[in-house]
């Protein structure tokens, strides 16, 4: 289904290791914190800045990645691919918490900090696909992996509310 090798240095250099299942700790197989290019083939892959997939993420797509980028370079702790099927992707975004206020389907990527939406989205639920929820129009600051047949009835509970643009960019991972 898809692979990703990384490699410990910028542009593909020094020691490799190819996974085609998730790790949840990659102290476990001595590549902790230690991760700065990556290649990808099929499914996208997200790398997290903890254990157990939490913390700071980072999406890579299928090719050839020389370089993290400074905010994950060797912080890297865990690695989890996305599986879900990414054809016809939506997500259903409400205005306020527990899916009240006015409804928006959404089915492409979209930034809404050009709309009526900026800072206005307070939950969604996903029906098909996997969604990028960032922060910024410009994919910085907080992000959050919106999964197929997620319910997320109140920002609030990913600290997504408490910051100056509640959600400014969904983009449906192909």
């Amino acid at each position: 289904m898809g692979k990703i090798i990384i490699y410990e240095h910028a542009n593909f250099q020094g020691y490799s290791r190819e996974f085609t299942r998730d790790i949840s700790n990659l102290k476990g197989v001595d590549w902790n914190d230690c991760i700065s290019s990556v290649k990808v083939f099929g499914q996208p892959w997200v790398a997290y800045e903890h254990l157990n997939y939490t913390g700071r993420l980072l999406v890579f797509e299928e090719g050839e990645h020389s370089f993290v980028g400074e905010e994950m370079n060797d912080k890297i702790t865990s690695l989890q691919m996305i599986t879900e099927n990414l054809h016809n992707p939506q997500i259903t975004l409400y205005e306020h918490a527990h899916y009240q206020g006015r409804a928006r389907v959404i089915t492409e990527a979209t930034n809404l900090a050009r709309g009526h939406d900026n800072d206005t989205i307070s939950s969604h639920k996903v029906q098909r696909g996997v969604w990028l929820l960032c922060e910024h129009s410009d994919g910085s600051g907080f992000r959050y992996i919106a999964r197929e047949h997620e319910h997320l009835p109140a920002y609030s509970a990913i600290n997504f509310n408490d910051k100056p643009r509640s959600l400014s960019m969904l983009v449906c991972l192909f």
